[in-house]
C-alpha cells in the first residue's frame, strides 16, 4: 500500500512535465497558424478547466481528477511558456523589449515563491483548504483571459505571417500610441526576409547541428540539474 501510495504521488509530480513536453512541442505550429493572442486565450481556458477539475478533487474523491488537472496544466505550462515570452517582447516598443522580457522571468520566479508561501500548513496547505490551493493557478488565467482581448494581436505576427500591413500598423498605434513607427515596421521586414533565407530546423536536426551541440547540451545539462536538485520534491 504504502508503494502504490508513493508511485501515485510520484505519478502527479511528473505528470506535470510530460505535459509540459507535450504544450511546448505544439506550442510553434499553433501560434504560427492561429496567431499568439488566440493561443493565449484558449491557453488561459485550458488552465481555467485543469485548475477546476483539480479543485473539485477533493469533492469528487478522486484522485483521477489531480491527475488528468496536473496533466493538462503542463500542457498549459509549456504551450504558454515560450508564447509568453515572444508575446511580450513583440508588442513592447524596442527600446523596452529587454527590459520587458526580463520582466517574464522575474515574475516567474515570483509566482513560485508565493505558491511555496501559499503552501504552508497555516495558509492553503492544510488538509481541509489543498483544494483551493490547487485551484489557485486559474486565477491568473483568469484575470489574462479577462484583459488580453483589449490588446492587439502581436504586430510582427500581423506582418510577417498575415502579411497584413494595416492591421500591423493600427496594433502598433494602439500599443504605443500615435507617431512615426515606420522604422520598427522597416525592421520587421527586414527580419521577415532573414528568416526566408533560414531553414527551420527540427528538434533532431537541432540536436545533430555540430555548431551548436555543446551549447545545447550544456541547456539539457543545467535543466536537468535543476530538476534533480529537489525543487520538485518541495
Amino acid at each position: 500500500h504504502q508503494d502504490n501510495l508513493l508511485l501515485l504521488w510520484s505519478l502527479i509530480v511528473s505528470i506535470l512535465g510530460i505535459g509540459g513536453v507535450l504544450g511546448a512541442s505544439g506550442s510553434r505550429y499553433l501560434t504560427v497558424k492561429y496567431g499568439k493572442k488566440k493561443c493565449l486565450l484558449c491557453n488561459n481556458l485550458l488552465m481555467i478547466t485543469a485548475a477546476s477539475i483539480m479543485g473539485c478533487s477533493k469533492m469528487s474523491q478522486s484522485f483521477e481528477m489531480i491527475l488528468i488537472g496536473r496533466f493538462l496544466c503542463g500542457v498549459s505550462v509549456g504551450f504558454s511558456t515560450p508564447l509568453h515570452h515572444q508575446y511580450v517582447g513583440e508588442i513592447s516598443p524596442r527600446k523596452l523589449r529587454g527590459f520587458a522580457n526580463s520582466t517574464a522571468s522575474f515574475f516567474w520566479s515570483l509566482g513560485k515563491a508565493v505558491g511555496q508561501i501559499a503552501g504552508q500548513r497555516e495558509l492553503l496547505g492544510s488538509q481541509s483548504r489543498w483544494p483551493m490551493l490547487m485551484a489557485s493557478c486559474g486565477i491568473p488565467a483568469l484575470v489574462q483571459l479577462l484583459t488580453l482581448p483589449f490588446f492587439p494581436e502581436s504586430p510582427p505576427y500581423l506582418l510577417m505571417h498575415k502579411e497584413d500591413q494595416e492591421g500591423c500598423k493600427k496594433a502598433i498605434r494602439q500599443l504605443w500610441g500615435e507617431g512615426h513607427h515606420q522604422a520598427e515596421i522597416d525592421d520587421i521586414m527586414k527580419e521577415k526576409a532573414t528568416m526566408k533565407s533560414i531553414k527551420i530546423l527540427s528538434v533532431l536536426e537541432l540536436m545533430k547541428e555540430p555548431a551548436i551541440r555543446w551549447q545545447l547540451y550544456m541547456i539539457i545539462i543545467l535543466t536537468i540539474s535543476i530538476q534533480l536538485c529537489g525543487i520538485s520534491a518541495v
